[in-house]
């Protein structure tokens, strides 16, 4: 997943506004209380990213890729 797969995901997901807000103002303790802004910024896979935000907010794994899109691969350990 790239950083933009997030964006749009998450507009697709949440909405353009509140997915900005919560993107901005929500600390999420699985990435140290980073948002998920301060977290891409820092590097962290957007795919983890993402994952804790959906679990943070109860989407379930049937909403979280969206209309179009496919989960997208696990990144290498």
């Amino acid at each position: 997943m790239t950083e933009r797969e997030f964006w749009e995901l998450l507009e697709e997901v949440f909405g353009r506004t509140y997915g900005q807000a919560i993107s901005h103002d929500i600390s999420l303790p699985e990435l140290q209380n980073s948002t998920a802004y301060e977290a891409l910024q820092q590097g962290v896979e957007p795919r983890i990213v993402w994952n804790v935000l959906c679990n943070h907010m109860d989407v379930p794994d049937s909403a979280r890729w969206g209309k179009d899109h496919n989960a997208p691969p696990l990144p290498a350990k």
